[in-house]
Parts: C-alpha cells; structure tokens; sequence
C-alpha cells in the first residue's frame, strides 16, 4: 500500500490524506499523514452521514485515522447516534478508541477472513434486518 484516500459518498469529495510521499510529522510507517484532509473530508462525512443518512458506514477505523482526535472524536459521537452503523477497525490496534468500541454492549464484530469474506456481505443485510445470527 502507498496510501490512503477518505471520500464522502453523499458528495462524491474525495482527498488522499495519507501517502508515502507526504512529508509529515505524523508518520505510520513510512506513509505520511496529513490530518487536515482527512478531518476536512472523512470528518465532516461522518457528521454528514449522521445528520441525513438511515445507515452511518466508517470504513476505517485504523493506526492512521485515529492519529487524529477530532476524527477519534467524531467516531465516538457517530456511535451515540441511534443509527445502523457498519464500521471497521484495525484487528491489532490497541488505540484507546478502538479498545472502548470493542468493549461497548451495543456492537456486533465480525472478523473478515479470505474464507468468509464473500459471505460477509449477506450475512451483515441479515444483522441489519434484525435477525439474530
């Protein structure tokens, strides 16, 4: 991987946010972080997302965005929201965040593997439909 690009789906606003040739303070790897274009697009879809959608979707949650508090911030407020909401994280992370969405009563995990990734999606419509898996 090079890199790293955060979109808005209701706007179609797409900003590359982390890259190997971004020269940063903040580094993960050797890929560069420039959190002012991840907060101006990933953090602004999130409340978006939040205000005017029926399913809130945060694809992802890993070491790079949670460099950012605002975005750390923003994900926490989406989680109080009392909306559907499909989010992924980093498996390995120890990232207080990602600590406390894994502890929380009201989240369902689900781990892709090459085996079940090409059911995952069927099975998630299920959970959103309310069935009891």
């Amino acid at each position: 991987r090079v890199g790293f690009t955060t979109k808005n789906f209701m706007t179609g606003e797409t900003e590359t946010f982390a890259l190997n040739t971004i020269e940063s303070k903040i580094m993960v790897g050797k890929i560069g972080v420039d959190i002012s274009k991840l907060e101006s697009v990933g953090v602004s879809a999130i409340k978006q997302a939040c205000e005017e959608c029926d399913i809130i979707i945060i694809d992802e949650v890993g070491k790079i965005e949670v460099e950012s508090e605002l975005f750390c911030q923003v994900v926490k407020d989406a989680l109080d929201v009392d909306k559907p909401m499909i989010l992924t994280l980093h498996k390995k992370s120890r990232n207080p965040l990602l600590q406390d969405i894994r502890r929380r009563d009201d989240v369902r995990i689900l781990e892709v593997t090459p085996t079940n990734r090409a059911l995952l999606p069927h099975k998630i419509v299920r959970l959103m439909n309310g069935e009891n898996i």
